[in-house]
């Protein structure tokens, strides 16, 4: 059942205060999103050359553990180990062979931190855990019991809307620049670990950046204030040419100065002293938490991508708003809501409504809206596929 109607609340840009948050990859948090999805993505790859198709899993719960260091300018000392823990449910058991689960996992952490850190050595400085077990018979008969087209194993929902706002935008480009390998032969010194908070009041925009700087790319204090100071000038100069608009920019506000109290890591992530994390709890699908957006609090990383709607429609819900928006010129935001029901083919949710905005919601408004969801939900039983080759992204 599609339902489309007229989306009758303000838009988030004419509201007086708006605020976006985005994760960058150093976090905590979404190092664990990004170890919990590689390690399904491995897991996927592994049962579909071995077995020809993937088989039920969810691994979509893991806990990071933050190690003990000692940073001071010019290097450090890591005293304990980051501890990541991934748990979760798989298929370990076929026609007698044994998944070697603990390896795909250790192997994917290794690659996915290799491929997104610099001075953090998976060997050195931390250590995994894996506590795998069998899944409930119930969903594995559910996951096993599809076709054609796969049975959602949960009763959940997906949302999803477009056009970004100038602050979700300004937000999401921003970790991004700071994380790019550019201005990083540049600037060295940052680390992996940022996080951009966004704050618009009227048409006025602040940003408060914490970034994880690299003891051994600075000197001394009075060169952490130089390198700091020009970091701030950066990212305001590149946010201003986002939104043609001066930008107040806040890099590591809780610094103390005057007694040499600031944001320094050995290997460019809070997780090595300051910090923990958990899947689910960083960045939604579109990479912004976004307070002022409905959005879902399921964890699309290290899901399923066959058959679990938790991470399927968010997705899908995105791209339905987005491709709305691309395709009707009279619709000028899209908001989009999917609920499933365990049990039922993933194609075929209990409901699609579709929240447009426009001047008049013609029957044939509603009819085009209508089929380019129902494109997109159909699909859905490919989806997985793109997943797993990284076309898109879930955090």
């Amino acid at each position: 059942m599609i339902v489309v109607d007229h989306l009758n609340f303000p838009k988030v840009e004419a509201l007086e205060v708006e605020i976006v948050e985005r994760k960058g990859v150093g976090h905590p948090d979404t190092m664990c999103d990004g170890i919990a999805e590689a390690t399904s993505v491995a897991l996927c790859r592994y049962y579909e050359r071995e077995f020809g198709r993937v088989l039920h899993y969810n691994l979509d719960k893991a806990l990071l553990v933050g190690g003990r260091t000692i940073s001071h300018f010019g290097g450090g000392e890591m005293l304990d180990p980051i501890l990541f823990m991934l748990v979760g449910r798989a298929t370990l058991d076929v026609a007698n062979r044994r998944v070697p689960i603990e390896e795909l996992y250790r192997e994917a952490a290794a690659a996915w931190i290799a491929g997104h850190f610099r001075h953090l050595d998976p060997e050195r400085h931390m250590r995994f855990q894996c506590v795998i077990r069998p899944g409930s018979a119930d969903l594995v008969d559910l996951f096993q019991r599809a076709t054609t087209t796969p049975l959602a194993n949960d009763t959940s929902f997906g949302v999803g809307y477009a056009p970004l706002t100038r602050l979700e935008r300004v937000v999401y480009e921003t970790e991004r620049f700071l994380n790019s390998e550019p201005l990083k032969a540049t600037y060295p010194e940052i680390g992996e670990d940022i996080k951009v908070m966004g704050m618009r009041r009227g048409e006025d925009i602040a940003l408060t950046v914490a970034i994880a700087f690299v003891s051994a790319h600075v000197r001394d204090l009075s060169d952490y204030q130089e390198k700091k100071q020009a970091i701030q000038s950066e990212i305001a100069h590149f946010a201003e040419q986002l939104v043609e608009h001066p930008v107040t920019v806040h890099v590591n506000p809780a610094d103390d100065e005057a007694k040499g109290s600031v944001y320094l890591t050995l290997t460019g992530t809070s997780a090595e002293a300051g910090d923990d994390g958990q899947v689910g709890r960083g960045n939604r699908v579109n990479g912004l938490i976004t307070p002022f957006r409905p959005m879902s609090l399921e964890a699309t990383a290290g899901k399923n991508p066959i058959s679990h709607v938790g991470k399927l429609y968010n997705i899908t819900a995105r791209r339905i708003a987005e491709q709305v928006l691309e395709e009707i010129e009279e619709v000028e935001e899209a908001y989009c809501y999917i609920l499933s029901q365990i049990g039922r083919p993933i194609t075929q949710p209990q409901v699609v409504n579709l929240k447009l905005r426009a001047r008049r919601l013609t029957r044939g408004l509603r009819g085009r809206a209508s089929q380019l969801a129902m494109a997109k939900l159909d699909e859905l039983p490919s989806l997985w596929r793109r997943l797993i080759e990284g076309e898109i992204s879930v955090y």
